[in-house]
């Protein structure tokens, strides 16, 4: 909605800067503590850089508890996009929309986690609303990530993952009801409890299939040590993989198309909520919630590229070799193990939903960047995520920068209205993002 038809509303100057109204102009990167900001300094264009350098020590704050009172949508606020862009609401009436992805032939999957069903949406290239609203299917166990396979433009399966299990459908282009009953692909996922998130993703060559899964804890309370020694364990279990309930957890895995050969491909990512494929260069990269408890600026989330082999830190240490104070001297085998995530974002964001731009409709400088979806804080003073933000690439490499990109969300310090979960591209270059405050889809397009 454009500034002159908010302010004909009525809406008072103070609502039009705390709804995050987008300046024309080019903006400053925010650096430092600069880059600490809350949602009362978020607007389209806003750029941060965060670096391991900027981080305070813990408990230079204390841990807050302030989660959102969610709120119906004020009828006149809508979220806000840079200039040049327009958002116009696209589906409402949904119930929890999570994640959403486009299939080859333009169809948009939504799905329903609380409802455990997957409902697809179909409208004509340009469209502003969906001329067709049919559920795909139901009796799911909490799906979240779903994934068509083989890739191209003739898949023959719908792979979603449950919290506990991975299934499959047989599917066609143009399917809007599933043929029949899912086939188990992978019978037991680490249970759904704590982190019940699972995404999906398939390597470009088709040949690895790679799903994440949370950890079962915050930062592994209570882990110990495993059975036979830390020395033992190391020999014959990928670095920095845990033990006991947090076994294959906060982790990527590996599978088999068909669901077997299962390893771990990266470890020590406490809860890697969304996958998603770098096209050109088929590297896997994640959208990660970071731990809680530690203050307000730590410990940040991140996106980064998901490198085969690599430990990211949790619960021993993170971005790189800070030790977390619960674990002190519990392993320094590990301290110059860890690979530094690249982007990094304000902590407690909630970094979910990822994708790449793959359209042409946006400018050519958005071509090949990411979005990811910040659900927003609760263990943060000062309220911070509730946007869709840019993370900012050059040649196909991330810069560390990320951009504001849709803001809005917030209507105070104590209320939202909007919770960003899901970010896909449309046939036609329109970014969608979905939002589970109160179950709505926007389109992204330019004015």
């Amino acid at each position: 909605m454009p500034r002159t038809s908010l302010a004909a509303a009525g809406l008072s100057a103070v609502f039009l800067a705390a709804i995050g109204i987008a300046r024309s102009g080019a903006e400053p990167v925010l650096k430092g503590t600069e880059a600490f900001g809350d949602w009362q300094r978020d607007k389209p264009g806003t750029v941060r850089l965060i670096t391991p350098q900027d981080l305070p020590k813990p408990g230079a704050t204390a841990s807050s508890s302030k989660f959102p009172r969610v709120m119906p949508r004020p009828a006149s606020a809508a979220p806000q996009v840079p200039a040049g862009f327009k958002i116009e609401l696209f589906a409402s009436g949904l119930s929890g929309p999570r994640i959403i992805r486009t299939a080859p032939n333009g169809d948009i999957f939504v799905v329903e986690t609380g409802s455990s069903r997957i409902r697809i949406l179909r409208s004509p290239d340009g469209a502003a609303r969906p001329a067709t609203n049919e559920v795909y299917a139901t009796g799911l166990n909490q799906p979240f990530g779903i994934a068509f396979f083989p890739s191209g433009d003739n898949p023959q399966w719908l792979y979603v993952a449950n919290t506990d299990s991975v299934v499959r459908f047989a599917y066609r282009n143009g399917d809007l009801k599933a043929s029949g009953k899912p086939e188990t692909i992978v019978a037991r996922l680490p249970p759904g409890y704590a982190h019940s998130t699972r995404d999906i993703v398939f390597t470009p060559d088709d040949k690895r299939m790679l799903v994440s899964v949370g950890s079962a804890g915050n930062a592994g309370e209570g882990l110990g040590r495993p059975p036979k020694g830390i020395e033992a364990w190391s020999r014959d279990h990928a670095l920095g993989a845990a033990w006991g309930d947090e076994t294959d957890r906060a982790a990527v895995l590996a599978f088999d198309p068909d669901g077997k050969n299962q390893k771990l491909f990266a470890t020590g990512i406490r809860n890697c909520v969304g996958l998603a494929v770098q096209p050109g260069s088929g590297t896997p990269w994640c959208s990660t919630n970071e731990r809680d408890g530690r203050g307000d600026n730590l410990v940040p989330d991140y996106v980064t590229r998901v490198r085969e082999g690599a430990f990211y830190g949790w619960p021993w240490y993170y971005i790189g070799s800070n030790e977390d104070p619960a674990h002190a001297g519990a392993r320094p085998d590990l301290k110059d193990r860890v690979t530094v995530p690249d982007v990094l974002l304000q902590a407690h964001s909630a970094s979910l939903g990822l994708t790449f731009y793959t359209g042409s409709s946006f400018p050519p400088e958005y071509r090949g960047d990411a979005f990811a979806a910040e659900h927003g804080s609760w263990n943060r003073s000062k309220r911070t995520g509730y946007k869709v933000i840019r993370i900012r690439l050059k040649d196909g490499v991330p810069t560390g920068e990320y951009e504001d990109f849709v803001t809005g969300f917030v209507i105070g310090d104590n209320e939202v209205w909007g919770r960003p979960v899901g970010v896909t591209v449309a046939r036609d270059g329109a970014l969608l993002v979905s939002e589970d405050g109160n179950g709505t889809i926007w389109r992204v397009s330019r004015d």
